[in-house]
């Protein structure tokens, strides 16, 4: 793909070229580009709750890194690895802002962007050969999202998302790599399967009890064999170790599967009040952000984590979907209390609303003694989205919101992240 007269030259006759366009360790990238003096080049940690010294690291910095710091790690241990480092709170405001333009810069080549998270996209440029070849498109963006921008970012130029996501992790920072299906034996064959886009570490020990360790090992396997073993997954598993991925890059992100929000907390937490805040906090925000999309969820799952980072989530199914957060909170402690108790430490807690639909189209069929609330309700949470929409999301707490806890914070838009991050897509698409 070297440069050339005719970018005609450089497209598939059939076929299709997909960048993927992946920010480097961008939290703290956009608080070097918005405070290069204080901050540009140093070593940087966004995490927990700073004052306290206290909470895990999201993300480091590149000099961060260099030094043994982790994401994941406790700011305790990080400190000890690298004792200059410079532990920042999280301004999500900020990195949707930053988001939203970066992404207008990759719209400016094609309208088929599709965002995965905040901070990386793909783009079908199949059809955009008017700006030059597959590197020079992906060379623009590049630097005109360090020269806009501030920001440093590797793109993954390929003929599919597959192999596009993983050509992005192939030189990090400020990379550009290409992948073609003919590289995929060459380059990634004698990698272990966890390398693969797509499979985590569970997937991957599912395959090392069936003794396929590599990539190539995956391709070369009779697919009858994966489908006994792995179901539909099977067929995409061996598709996948292949090099041949067909979903297209869909820029109308379709409506959410899920709306989750999870919390880590600064201290182990055991007491049944102290439990029962952080639920209602995350209650309220994730009903909000459904109510907002106009769904309603069937489904609510919450996920528990203790000290050792052992993760569970346990979910309940409603025999009548809800928009309401008491009911989700209600059904929070109930599946908490069967699953867990009360006395035995947790670390994070997280609230995720499933089997979303329409609220229009939800049949939601009431009882008798629910049919006389419902509408009241109904009036009653519009009241409030409009006064918290108007006046900010603390102009109504009940009393039992009120903590120092994370959860409390998730009202707060410069703090508020994981899942939150995406909504400003969703919501205001990528023309503003």
């Amino acid at each position: 793909m070297s440069h050339s007269a005719n970018p005609d030259d450089h497209y598939p006759k059939r076929g299709r070229v997909v960048l993927h366009i992946d920010m480097n360790a961008f939290y703290c990238s956009v608080h070097e580009a918005v405070e290069p003096e204080k901050y540009k080049g140093k070593p940087l940690a966004v995490g927990g709750n700073i004052e306290l010294r206290k909470g895990i690291v999201v993300t480091s910095s590149y000099a961060a890194r260099a030094k043994g710091v982790k994401t994941g790690m406790h700011i305790r241990e990080a400190l000890k690895a690298c004792p200059d480092l410079i532990v920042l709170q999280p301004d999500f405001d900020l990195y949707r802002q930053f988001s939203r333009r970066f992404m207008q810069i990759a719209y400016g080549y094609s309208p088929l962007v599709e965002a995965m998270s905040i901070d990386e996209c793909f783009v079908d440029i199949t059809g955009s050969k008017q700006f030059g070849t597959p590197l020079d498109i992906a060379r623009t963006i590049q630097d005109r999202i360090r020269d806009e921008l501030g920001l440093p970012c590797s793109i993954g130029v390929a003929p599919n998302k597959l192999l596009a996501k993983m050509a992005s992790d192939m030189k990090k920072p400020n990379g550009i790599s290409v992948l073609r299906k003919r590289d995929v034996r060459p380059l990634l064959w004698d990698k272990p399967c966890n390398q693969m886009y797509g499979i985590g570490y569970r997937m991957a020990e599912r395959l090392r009890k069936l003794n396929i360790r590599t990539i190539g090992e995956l391709a070369n396997m009779d697919e009858s064999f994966l489908v006994k073993h792995f179901g539909v997954n099977g067929s995409w598993l061996k598709r996948a170790a292949n090099g041949i991925d067909e979903s297209p890059v869909n820029p109308e992100r379709e409506q959410s599967k899920s709306i989750g929000h999870t919390t880590t907390l600064p201290k182990n937490l055991t007491e049944s009040a102290d439990i029962s805040r952080v639920f209602l906090n995350l209650s309220d925000q994730v009903a909000r952000r459904m109510r907002r999309q106009k769904l309603v969820c069937g489904t609510i799952q919450i996920t528990i984590r203790d000290p050792d980072m052992k993760t569970i989530t346990r979910s309940f199914t409603l025999g009548v979907p809800t928009e309401n957060a008491d009911d989700i909170h209600r059904i929070s402690l109930k599946l908490f209390e069967r699953h867990w108790g009360y006395g035995k430490p947790v670390r994070l807690l997280g609230v995720t609303l499933q089997s979303l639909q329409p609220k229009q189209t939800a049949a939601i069929q009431l009882d008798l003694f629910e049919y006389e609330k419902h509408p009241k309700k109904e009036q009653l949470n519009e009241t409030m989205d409009r006064i918290r929409d108007k006046y900010g999301e603390n102009a109504i707490l009940t009393a039992g919101m009120v903590g120092t806890d994370p959860s409390a914070w998730i009202r707060n838009h410069k703090r508020r992240g994981t899942s939150l991050q995406m909504d400003h897509i969703r919501e205001r698409g990528l023309d503003e």
